[in-house]
């Protein structure tokens, strides 16, 4: 008998990065999978998006933002597992948190002696002084010295509370909004420091930025639906999953051998993986908990909901500016494809025209969002025309808040658990807001999808 025979049926609810991670992972451990996905494009908060430009031609931009790092080896392993070279859509660039007039850190591109460059790019940041350049490296020997930890509830403005205003303006608060989006006064400094101990004190390269040259879609979305439907997978966007149940034919209790049945959209499955946001997860899992047999099962989803409903969330918003029609392509629109922007509304800059070739468009992507869309657009027009000389002759393209764009990584953080009822293995909860040692990030999307494929197909393959 084939091994396909034996393959358990597992639904995974959303196609963002964390649900096709869980379907890829399942389909490699031989599941028969169905990917629903309520929206009619994958991707989740890293899809593309196609707009208008002021001549009426369309551009594949993305719906926000994002920016990968070198540590992120989850990411880059599915992107080739479905046939997607990393280095044909990312630049790789050392570390830079400069900002437009060359101030800030900036590693040099020595991947063979990380430390070594990461020294010499302290002792050579631009517009620091010794007493910040020192401060630095007696706080990045101090959390090296206890092993990247700190005791629960340490905000990160707390660890870094002897550190010089211009390190934290210009290192500390970059770094933990790019990392976090979460401000350095209400940031989680153990999150934190698992980052810094990833990619600073990680191997060649963990530090290293990788910046998209394509449309985020390319990244992962596109030709992970392509991989899905290569190897048996039933792919149905536009499909909104409204209720999740168990099957009439589930046993009472589960056994070691036993496996429980899911109904979902009327149809039989072995195992059910939810990488959906937290307020659709918390809808289907209400749903489950008012249909569960048991009292206990019952108190346990809705635990489980009532912690994740303390999750709090932040808006990002993403500024696409272009240049007027007409004006020649002549030089790069901004000084490197990613500036620091310090204190200002819109922390990071990005030249498109630079890296994907999206001629006379820069991105603006202002984390941690707490103005309108009105005044996020004319507090980015001013930072641009700070900037550049030519910032006069651009206007706004488009204009993309997420308004729950992410959660809030603060330091009293209690996150929800991937498995929502430990009774029944075969039913697990996949996203970058799970229980884990990263923030809202891609990465963290893609270790939860695979790790959630992973531990219900434990319990439902037959031997």
């Amino acid at each position: 008998m084939s091994a396909r025979t034996h393959a358990r049926r597992v639904a995974v609810i959303g196609a963002g990065w964390a649900g096709l991670a869980a379907a890829v992972h399942a389909c490699q451990l031989g599941a028969q999978v169905t990917l629903f996905e309520a929206a009619k494009v994958a991707g989740g908060r890293a899809r593309t998006v196609h707009l208008l430009r002021a001549d009426g031609s369309s551009v594949a931009l993305d719906n926000g933002q994002h920016i990968l790092i070198g540590a992120y080896q989850a990411c880059l392993a599915l992107m080739e597992t479905v046939g997607v070279r990393p280095q044909h859509v990312l630049q790789r660039m050392p570390l830079d948190l400069r900002d437009a007039h060359g101030h800030g850190l900036r590693v040099p591109p020595w991947p063979r002696r990380p430390q070594l460059a990461g020294l010499y790019g302290i002792a050579r940041a631009c517009g620091w002084t010794w007493p910040t350049r020192l401060a630095l490296l007696r706080l990045l020997a101090s959390w090296q010295r206890s092993g990247f930890a700190c005791p629960p509830g340490t905000t990160v403005a707390a660890l870094c509370r002897h550190a010089p205003v211009q390190l934290m303006q210009q290192f500390v608060e970059p770094l933990c909004v790019a990392a976090l989006n979460t401000p350095v006064q209400e940031a989680c400094g153990q999150v934190f420091l698992r980052v810094l101990r990833d990619t600073l004190a990680g191997g060649p390269g963990s530090a290293d930025l990788l910046l998209p040259t394509k449309p985020l879609g390319a990244l992962l979305a596109e030709p992970a639906l392509v991989w899905l439907a290569r190897h048996g997978a039933r792919i149905r966007l536009g499909e909104r999953v409204t209720a999740v149940t168990r099957s009439r034919s589930a046993p009472v209790r589960a056994t070691e051998h036993s496996r429980p049945g899911w109904q979902v959209m009327d149809e039989p499955f072995d195992a059910v993986i939810i990488a959906t946001p937290v307020w659709e997860t918390r809808r289907l899992l209400h749903g489950l908990a008012e249909t569960a047999e048991g009292m206990g099962d019952c108190h346990a989803l809705e635990r489980w909901c009532e912690q994740a409903g303390t999750l709090f969330h932040e808006a990002i918003g993403t500024v696409y500016l272009e240049r007027e029609a007409g004006r020649a392509a002549t030089q790069p629109l901004l000084e490197r494809p990613m500036l620091a922007q310090p204190g200002a509304v819109a922390q990071f800059a990005f030249d498109r025209q630079q890296l994907t070739g999206d001629e006379g468009i820069t991105a603006w992507v202002a984390s941690a969002l707490k103005t309108d869309k009105n005044a996020l657009q004319q507090a980015v027009l001013a930072q641009a025309q700070a900037i550049s000389a030519d910032a006069s002759n651009w206007r706004v393209l488009a204009t993309i808040v997420e308004k729950r764009a992410t959660f809030v990584c603060h330091a009293q953080l209690h996150r929800p658990p991937s498995q929502p009822l430990t009774r029944w293995p075969s039913l697990a909860v996949a996203g970058d807001y799970v229980a884990g040692p990263y923030p809202a990030t891609l990465e963290a999307a893609v270790r939860s999808g695979a790790a959630a494929a992973g531990r219900v197909l434990v319990h439902t393959m037959r031997v």
